[in-house]
């Protein structure tokens, strides 16, 4: 499962990398800065977006928009990460195309299998 991971804090992406090679089941591309994750998401492909919500120069909601204008991402599963998780916040990520919310801190020992469980819904 190819796996796109936008997140500007370099602890949480090591973090991710390491609990998603644990579960053997994604082949991850990282991103720290949305900008570069525009450049890169359409040659990658991804089956999956994982995306921090709260980024300098632009949201993760933001660039979900931005993601879905590209050519075969229209409909890509995308998944937020974040501490903003009042019930209120998650329900307004999945009016804006997030098909679920992973809220921070997360457990490394069950982020790939979340993610799985996400998208066998």
């Amino acid at each position: 499962i190819k796996l796109l991971h936008v997140e500007d804090d370099p602890d949480i992406l090591e973090i991710a990398m390491m609990a998603l090679e644990i579960s053997g089941e994604f082949e991850v591309k990282q991103c720290s800065d949305p900008k570069d994750a525009l450049r890169e998401a359409q040659e990658f492909a991804p089956d999956v977006l994982l995306l921090d919500l709260m980024m300098p120069g632009m949201s993760g909601d933001e660039l979900l928009g931005h993601l879905r204008e590209l050519p075969g991402l229209e409909t890509t599963t995308a998944i937020f990460m974040t501490a903003r998780a009042q019930s209120h916040e998650i329900l307004a990520l999945i009016a804006k195309g997030a098909k679920d919310v992973i809220v921070k801190p997360f457990d490394a020992l069950t982020l790939g299998d979340q993610i799985l469980t996400i998208l066998r819904r």
